[in-house]
C-alpha cells in the first residue's frame, strides 16, 4: 500500500508532509518539550491532521516526503511554520540550522536563495533586525506611524 493510499492525495498529503517536517525539527534537539508539543498540536489542527496520522508522524516523521510548492508565498508560509517550531525554545542550534536549510531547498528554494532567507529569518526570529526593517514592518501594518 502506498503513502497516498493511506492518507489521501493533493493538499492533505502536502499538509501531512509539512507536519512531518515540523515534527522533525521539533525532535532534532532531543525530546519534544511541552511548548513544542503545544505548537505541534496547533499545527496538526491547522493542517487537518487526524489523531491517527499525528501518531504515525510522531512515531517516524522521516517516512513522509517533503513537498515542494510553486508559490513563493506558500513556501515562505511553510518556512515560517518551521521557524516557529524551531524557536519554541527561543534558540536555534547548528543542527536545526542545517536541517531547515535542507527543508528550504526541498520546498523549492535555490541553495543561494535559501541561505539568504534562512539567515534573514534567524535575524528576525532572534530580534536582531535593524531600525530600518523595524520601521518598515511597523509602517507596513499601520498607516499611523
Amino acid at each position: 500500500m502506498s503513502f497516498s493510499d493511506l492518507f489521501g492525495s493533493g493538499e492533505h498529503v502536502r499538509n501531512l508532509s509539512h507536519f512531518a517536517s515540523i515534527v522533525n525539527l521539533a525532535a532534532v534537539d532531543g525530546e519534544i518539550n511541552e511548548h513544542e508539543e503545544k505548537l505541534l498540536n496547533r499545527f496538526a489542527r491547522k493542517l487537518d491532521i487526524s489523531e491517527e496520522e499525528y501518531e504515525k508522524v510522531i512515531e517516524n516523521p522521516k517516512l513522509f516526503p517533503l513537498s515542494s510548492y510553486n508559490s513563493i508565498e506558500r513556501r515562505l508560509e511553510r518556512l515560517h511554520d518551521l521557524f516557529r517550531i524551531i524557536f519554541a525554545d527561543h534558540e536555534i542550534d547548528d543542527e536545526e540550522t542545517e536541517l531547515i536549510k535542507r527543508y528550504a531547498i526541498g520546498l523549492g528554494f535555490s541553495s543561494q536563495a535559501s541561505e539568504g532567507i534562512i539567515n534573514r529569518s534567524i535575524q528576525i526570529f532572534t530580534g536582531q533586525i535593524n531600525f530600518e526593517d523595524y520601521r518598515y514592518l511597523l509602517e507596513k501594518d499601520s498607516d499611523k506611524v
